[in-house]
């Protein structure tokens, strides 16, 4: 009896022993990024961002929608976009049309009233079904061709709603010139984006960046190695990032915190490039995804600026970020 026992035992540690034991896809050396890139996502579904009277009446204020709220059906209609909205909506023969909405991750249905103004229907909402802006390349996997950026999500400015992704991509974008960043007024980085000129598909829109295929050509740049989090030290190291055109340069940073929480503010640093500190005024809008070195290994991506000391900022530490892109 008792050999029997062993006998099972033996046969389970045997497959305790060939399973694997690192199951991440994500490739051990990658590419670092540092160029600027335009963003555009399309949402799924229309975010109310606001709201007006129509001839004195506030419609949203006799609904149950509120601001924030993502419009996805109208009278029972899947309604992707502002020009499917405003379509259904021109075709409704009753004076009030039923809206499908979510709100924390559940649905529900409301009235809207409709009010024909000059032979217009109009709903009294300001909605919005896409976003497009700049920021900054943070790795490629040349294995996978799975990209990184920003390091944190892309939310709607006036409400705050990250945006679900139904489709998006990167595209080409130069930098033009630098807003400064003061106490307490983060500067930015402006571009012109050239829309045509895709460099990929975005699949992810979550708190530790933007994520999907790389469609262009693979960059030919020097790889470096993933850092686990204790390869990670205090003390000096360098982040890339295009200050003008298309130019990417290396500046100086010093590492003063770090830690492993599952957030966009791992590494906590200061910017230390003087070159860096008399363009910007120290970390600004735009360099978010700027990819942080440190001797030979890729460590993370800066995500966040401290508005009141912007030589200041956050970073995210590139496994969470590797991890998020695999999903």
């Amino acid at each position: 009896m008792f050999f029997k026992k062993f006998k099972k035992s033996s046969l389970l540690l045997l497959i305790l022993l060939i399973i694997p034991i690192n199951t991440l896809a994500y490739s051990k050396y990658i590419i670092p990024g540092g160029e600027n890139i335009g963003i555009s996502i399309n949402s799924k579904g229309i975010i109310i961002v606001g709201k007006y009277k129509v001839n004195g009446i506030n419609t949203l204020k006799n609904s149950e929608l509120e601001i924030g709220d993502t419009i996805t059906k109208i009278n029972n209609e899947n309604t992707d976009n502002i020009n499917e909205m405003v379509a259904k909506l021109n075709n409704c023969t009753t004076s009030s049309a039923t809206i499908t909405y979510l709100r924390n991750n559940k649905y529900f249905n409301t009235k809207l009233k409709l009010i024909k103004d000059e032979g217009i229907i109009k709903t009294g909402l300001y909605v919005k079904d896409s976003i497009t802006g700049i920021g900054t390349l943070s790795f490629i996997d040349p294995n996978t061709k799975f990209f990184g950026a920003l390091g944190h999500e892309v939310a709607e400015k006036n409400t705050g709603i990250v945006l679900e992704v139904k489709d998006g991509k990167i595209f080409e974008s130069s930098v033009t010139n630098i807003e400064r960043s003061t106490d307490g007024n983060p500067g930015s980085k402006n571009a012109t984006l050239d829309v045509n000129k895709t460099n990929g598909k975005i699949f992810e829109n979550t708190k530790s960046g933007i994520f999907g295929e790389y469609t262009s050509t693979i960059p030919n740049k020097q790889q470096y190695k993933v850092a686990t989090y204790n390869e990670i030290k205090y003390g000096k190291a360098k982040i890339l990032t295009v200050l003008n055109g298309n130019k990417i340069n290396e500046y100086q940073i010093n590492i003063l915190k770090i830690n492993n929480n599952k957030t966009n503010k791992n590494i906590f640093f200061e910017i230390t490039d003087q070159k860096l500190l008399n363009k910007t005024g120290g970390v600004v809008q735009g360099m978010s995804g700027s990819p942080i070195i440190q001797n030979d290994y890729i460590i993370g991506a800066v995500t966040h600026v401290l508005v009141d000391n912007p030589i200041n900022g956050y970073g995210i530490i590139i496994t969470n970020m590797l991890e998020e892109a695999e999903n």
